[in-house]
């Protein structure tokens, strides 16, 4: 096990209890009405939620990416559409334009994104580019001091509430990948439109929509990092931060399916017996719970890794990710096995549970996408840690 500093179980705690206190009462109800938690991504920004990887000169906390694993593994516990702020307000939007932004960016954007004064978002995917990030259409084309922007992202968290968003596109369209270059966008300009996606699975209380621009005007200025042609380099790392979180959300999940399958197995009897003395599911029980820490563990080192200066730790970060999602999803099936028809009613968490847990194998880079990195590696074909 990985002894937590001081600083970091002190944050864990404020998390877990603001999950307890003021997430788990509403959560149930959110989901099934769809409604959007504004309320609750402002006050865990008053909070710190979002400042953990983030310098206090940039209005974050300086903690560092274990912190941010930590305080999102316990939001996860609860609810996976909470999760997802942690991508929009600091990995893929703040980091991002800490790592490769202009000064000027960093002080006018990350302050407003970690205190969720501006929510974000991250415009990568496309309907025919999705793993393949090389094969998006959309343009912008340099027209004197601004960008014209045409083109459509869609699976897009947050594309119907964000302010500003960090936007993928080809600045030269000679270059397949290296032609690629971030803008950020302000979400509310003459020519952004958004819609809502089809009805998801599950993170209910989470919009994900589609996003169109056409000829929307942005200006040179919001070039992120001031250069052209740099955009898939800054997409990787993007992602390279965001699979961390990703990670963490995967962990608490799983972490939050252990106890109420224990919860349950203590209480449900059969043939005048609680279900937990039956070894058979003492077995599926210790089985979650070894994938779990064994997830964990992968998880928190990854993060470690990241706060003593190994930012680019590309392998670790798709084996962190790629385990920890797929152990979800291992978890969510065999906690619902444990629950049986129970686990498949609303009447018990399990079934929002088990519907979060399911998205993590997709999102952020597939099993299949992380794999590639992982055997490619292995292999010697392309060096993930370069």
């Amino acid at each position: 096990m990985i002894a937590l500093s001081k600083e970091v179980q002190a944050i864990r705690n404020v998390a877990r209890e603001f999950a307890r206190k003021e997430v788990m009462p509403r959560v149930a109800e959110d989901e099934k009405n769809h409604a959007f938690q504004r309320d609750l991504i402002t006050k865990m920004a008053e909070l710190d939620f979002f400042g953990c990887p983030i310098p206090e000169e940039y209005g974050g906390t300086g903690s560092g990416f274990l912190a941010h694993a930590v305080v999102t593994e316990e939001i996860s516990k609860v609810s996976g559409s909470l999760r997802a702020a942690f991508n929009m307000q600091t990995m893929g939007t703040a980091r991002e334009i800490f790592q490769f932004g202009t000064e000027e960016q960093k002080r006018t954007y990350i302050p407003k994104l970690v205190s969720a004064q501006w929510l974000g978002c991250i415009g990568i995917t496309e309907s025919g580019a999705g793993s393949d990030v090389g094969n998006i259409q959309t343009v912008a084309v340099k027209n004197g001091d601004k960008y014209i922007l045409t083109g459509s992202k869609n699976w897009i968290t947050y594309a119907q509430v964000a302010d500003v968003g960090v936007i993928y596109a080809y600045t030269d369209t000679s270059r397949r990948y290296k032609g690629m270059s971030a803008l950020i966008v302000d979400m509310h300009s003459k020519g952004v439109t958004t819609g809502p996606t089809a009805e998801k699975m599950g993170w209910h209380a989470c919009p994900t929509g589609e996003i169109f621009f056409d000829g929307v005007e942005v200006p040179a200025r919001n070039l992120l990092g001031g250069a052209e042609n740099r955009g898939f380099e800054m997409c990787m790392a993007g992602l390279n931060n965001t699979r961390l979180t990703a990670a963490a959300g995967a962990v608490g999940v799983s972490q939050a399916m252990i106890d109420e399958s224990v919860k349950y197995a203590r209480t449900r009897e059969q043939f005048g017996s609680p279900i937990g003395q039956f070894q058979m599911v003492q077995e599926q029980i210790a089985e979650m719970v070894v994938e779990t820490e064994a997830a964990r563990l992968f998880l928190y080192t990854c993060a470690m890794q990241k706060d003593a200066g190994n930012i680019h730790n590309t392998l670790e970060t798709s084996m962190a990710k790629y385990y920890a999602c797929d152990v979800a999803s291992r978890v969510a099936d065999v906690a619902l096995r444990i629950h049986g028809a129970y686990g498949y009613s609303s009447e018990y968490p399990l079934e929002r549970l088990f519907r979060d847990a399911k998205l993590y194998q997709i999102l952020e880079g597939s099993a299949n996408i992380l794999k590639m990195v992982i055997g490619t590696d292995a292999l010697g074909y392309r060096k993930a840690n370069r």
